[in-house]
């Protein structure tokens, strides 16, 4: 039986994470695996990390101020035993909340 399982995350560094250990951990296919913005507004998290923070470029400053309007969110759509994977994956990640549709 097919079902979805979407999580909230605080940073899109921690969103990130949880998609790149679901498709190389665990075998997740990316298609099946969404990231958004859950309102109308673009965001990158209620709090800045990685790429928000730093520019990536030693000695280089950071320009531009990250949207921080709200969670981003992930959802996969499971395939049979996949779905204990793929909330345990979202909780390792640091999910601030998780849906089973």
């Amino acid at each position: 039986m097919e079902k979805t399982v979407v999580a909230s995350f605080a940073t899109r560094r921690d969103a990130e994470i949880a998609v790149e250990h679901l498709v190389q951990k665990h075998g997740i296919e990316r298609a099946d695996i969404f990231i958004r913005a859950p309102g109308r507004a673009n965001t990158a998290g209620v709090e800045p990390a990685g790429a928000d923070v730093e520019s990536g470029h030693p000695g280089v400053p950071r320009s531009g101020k990250p949207e921080l309007k709200g969670p981003v969110e992930v959802s996969v759509e499971c395939h049979g035993k996949h779905t204990d994977h793929v909330q345990a994956t979202f909780k390792e990640a640091g999910a601030l909340r998780l849906q089973l549709q």
